[in-house]
């Protein structure tokens, strides 16, 4: 069993020298991108505003830790890597970290931390997701003429006895059930959810309050929903047709539809087998479910391939080419998927291990604020740069982890960046990209 508590300890030997390491560096961070995190932070006031709205039950003249520093303090770590309370029990005598949160004394314990997350309520959950749809439409310095709001639902998976977990069958795990908004790369919602639920539950009502913040904000803008199958139900269709939203949804195939289509798809099979070539067209259909209050416009896509048939249906009530309706505005919210990814490896926002479910919902919404510092540091600062489109996990890897020496006096704070960081041409870029007016 490896002795934890030697002070040294040695590797094997560079020629005739010894290799000898022990942590007595002193005071030296690992995290020199804090830096950048911190600038973009104030520029943005991101941490602030959610802070501001969160109600705070302690005593005013006991608090050594406000709320907007415990917020940084664990959106930071976030951002750095860190995704375990735990870690702050070192992570608070960092002194780049306290820099970063305007500090010079030790800051937040991992049980202050705790508090902080248990003391999480529905209301907080609300004031947070307001913060992150305000800091979206200020995001835009003129008002946009369409805005396409992607939803989707994945699974959150759960290892203990977390409150309102579920076991899921097509998941075939315990987890929860998380509804996500996205706009382009911007996230807008993060509504954690239990997953003994329909997958479009409470997908209206956040779609209303949606709707109607960005119409408030944009009185002319064009919202379109986008959504698979999961999110084709009658009353979502019918209120987007009565308040002039726009959809384009996925609607999972069925006997009725297979019927409408056969005699195409029977073509195609024919062609296929005299041509051996793959097959692909597309075919326009009015179609009403039994749920529906009236037919609407389906795009079936058609394929024929060695692989067999391989129909799929769209429902939309915009106009134009159904092809491209298809291909590039349905098919694009593939790109979706890869940002709920990188929320929830790259930001943690599985991490959701608390007792109870409102902890966890806190939970989500943090590594949700990691998110968008990051895609503000891509969008806003890296802009141009080869860094622009690199995910959080290689974000952080090339340009947050940066090794780096800290001096502090009375009249200055020197940090001392790595000499041989091979991408101080970017770190520099981004420096002064937050630095101008």
């Amino acid at each position: 069993m490896p002795d934890c508590t030697a002070k040294k300890f040695r590797f094997a030997p560079l020629g005739r020298r010894i290799i000898e390491a022990a942590f007595e560096g002193g005071e030296i961070s690992s995290d020199g991108g804090l830096l950048l995190l911190r600038e973009l932070d104030r520029r943005l006031g991101l941490m602030g505003r959610a802070a501001a709205l969160l109600a705070d039950p302690r005593d005013p003249e006991r608090i050594e830790h406000t709320v907007a520093d415990m917020l940084r303090q664990r959106v930071f770590a976030l951002c750095q890597g860190y995704e375990d309370l735990n870690d702050h029990g070192a992570l608070r005598n960092d002194l780049l970290m306290q820099t970063a949160l305007d500090r010079d004394q030790a800051l937040a314990s991992a049980p202050t931390l705790c508090r902080l997350e248990k003391r999480a309520s529905r209301a907080q959950a609300w004031a947070m997701h307001k913060v992150m749809v305000e800091q979206f439409i200020a995001s835009f310095a003129q008002a946009p003429e369409e805005l396409v709001l992607d939803f989707d639902a994945t699974d959150d998976p759960v290892h203990g006895a977390q409150e309102k977990r579920f076991f899921h069958g097509y998941y075939d795990h315990y987890c929860y059930l998380p509804l996500y908004v996205f706009c382009g790369e911007q996230l807008l919602v993060a509504y954690l959810r239990p997953s003994n639920i329909d997958e479009a539950k409470h997908a209206w009502a956040v779609l209303a309050l949606l709707v109607k913040r960005l119409r408030a904000a944009w009185p002319q803008v064009r919202i379109i929903l986008r959504g698979d199958s999961g999110f084709c139900r009658h009353r979502v269709l019918d209120w987007c047709d009565r308040h002039g939203v726009g959809y384009c949804v996925g609607l999972a195939k069925n006997s009725r539809l297979l019927q409408m289509t056969e005699e195409t798809r029977e073509r195609m099979a024919r062609q296929f087998g005299e041509t051996q070539q793959h097959q692909r067209e597309f075919q326009e259909l009015h179609y009403g479910a039994y749920t529906w209050s009236r037919e609407r416009r389906v795009i079936a896509r058609l394929e024929r391939s060695g692989k067999g048939d391989n129909p799929r249906f769209i429902v939309t009530n915009l106009e134009g080419d159904g092809k491209h309706l298809y291909e590039k505005l349905y098919c694009a919210r593939g790109e979706m998927e890869n940002r709920i990814k990188e929320a929830q490896l790259g930001l943690f926002a599985e991490r959701t291990s608390c007792e109870h479910f409102v902890s966890n919902q806190f939970r989500l919404l943090l590594s949700s604020l990691a998110y968008i510092l990051t895609e503000r540091l891509r969008t806003l600062v890296l802009h141009g740069t080869e860094f622009a489109r690199l995910q959080a996990q290689t974000l952080r890897a090339k340009l947050l982890k940066i090794g780096a020496v800290i001096v502090r006096n009375s009249r200055r704070v020197r940090v001392l960046l790595s000499s041989s960081f091979p991408y101080q041409s970017i770190f520099l870029h981004a420096a002064r990209v937050l630095s101008s007016p």
